[in-house]
């Protein structure tokens, strides 16, 4: 049985979204962070040598890293669902937007979130180039959901759940005001209204406002 060891407010909440978007039966183990620390508590951490979320286990597999996971799920149970074939005319925008969401996105907010939590003077060069390096991502984002329905086109696809944590939940971590992102706001009322995204936040996450404007 596939299961989904999910980490309250964190990348795990993807593979909830993507079970659910899939209907695919599989078995939801959550987890709260510590109050303290805000950290995954140990038994958490002790499910993969990582120590992060997300983390599936689905027989003998223990799998992390939200998009190898991503993939395994859409290819061992999914049929391909979500994905679009090498023939796609926009196979190449899905796979860009897809790996853009973890290799650049959500690295570049992870990193301004330390250096914010260093509490340095607001003009630090290195605090300045790394939120130009944000904003630019934002401001690319917004760009395409403005030209397009979803990041790869007119289907929605993973790279949509890809990039819906750093758009919503990572705000918890890393504020970031939307005001200037008409487009990504009108395109997380698109991603909102979707019945698997609001069954898999109710599932995962009960009771946290969601970060969606």
């Amino acid at each position: 049985m596939l299961t989904v060891h999910h980490l309250g407010k964190s990348q795990s909440e993807r593979i909830v979204w993507l079970c659910e978007e899939l209907a695919i039966p599989y078995e939801l183990k959550c987890t709260a962070r510590d109050p303290v620390t805000i950290l995954a508590p140990a038994d958490y951490k002790a499910l993969h040598p990582i120590g992060a979320a997300p983390v599936i286990t689905d027989g003998e597999l223990v799998l992390a890293e939200s998009g190898a996971v991503v993939e395994y799920i859409v290819a061992r149970y999914g049929n391909g669902r979500l994905a679009l074939k090498p023939d796609h005319p926009d196979f190449a925008k899905f796979l860009y937007w897809f790996h853009f969401a973890n290799g650049t996105l959500q690295a570049q907010m992870g990193r301004s979130m330390i250096l914010h939590r260093l509490n340095l003077a607001p003009d630090n060069p290195i605090l300045v180039a790394t939120k130009t390096r944000v904003d630019r991502s934002f401001d690319l984002i917004d760009a395409r959901v403005r030209d397009a329905e979803y990041l790869a086109g007119d289907a929605f696809t993973t790279a949509d759940i890809m990039i819906g944590f750093s758009l919503t939940t990572m705000r918890y971590f890393l504020p970031y005001d939307l005001g200037r992102c008409l487009n990504i706001r009108n395109y997380l009322g698109r991603i909102a209204a979707r019945p698997a995204y609001q069954r898999a936040m109710q599932k995962g996450d009960p009771g946290m406002a969601l970060l969606l404007t």
